[in-house]
């Protein structure tokens, strides 16, 4: 131990480099694992949308209109507070969330995972993700952005 002090001494630089880099690792790791909470692959998502699962666009309208995952609906994040009012009859069927990036989706699936939804996922990697596959846009709105009123299909 008293070598360690000594070295550190001498090498004020290095030690502070060291722990700046372990602190990046250790926040990187987080961030990765609060990403990936309940996170499913494009070709996943496929696989559950041909189930009758639910696909929620969380970004923003304009974002949707430009181009969205075909079926999926137009639903406002913050609106998710009261998903469990809007899309109680989901509760126990496979509902998939994402965003851009798909840090927002991996936030809205724990919230709906503690609204009681028993299979609520997240694109892993966002629209983003499913871009870098290749995988077919649909452009267009729906009639009325989501909430409460359940727009668009079920």
């Amino acid at each position: 131990m008293e070598k360690l002090s000594l070295y550190a001494a001498a090498h004020p630089w290095l030690v502070a480099l060291t722990v700046v880099a372990a602190l990046l690792v250790i926040a990187y790791e987080v961030r990765a694992r609060r990403d990936a909470f309940a996170a499913i692959s494009p070709q996943d998502l496929i696989r559950l949308q041909n189930r009758g699962a639910l696909v929620l666009d969380l970004r923003k309208s304009e974002d949707y209109t430009a181009g969205h995952i075909g079926g999926a609906r137009d639903f406002d994040a913050s609106q998710l507070v009261k998903a469990n009012e809007s899309l109680r009859k989901h509760r126990e069927k496979p509902v998939i969330v994402y965003c851009d990036t798909g840090s927002t989706g991996a936030a809205a699936a724990r919230v709906l995972a503690g609204q009681g939804f028993t299979q609520a996922f997240n694109l892993r990697g966002g629209i983003a993700a499913w871009r870098a596959d290749n995988l077919p846009l649909e452009q267009g709105a729906e009639p009325a952005r989501g909430g409460a009123s359940g727009k668009g299909r079920s």
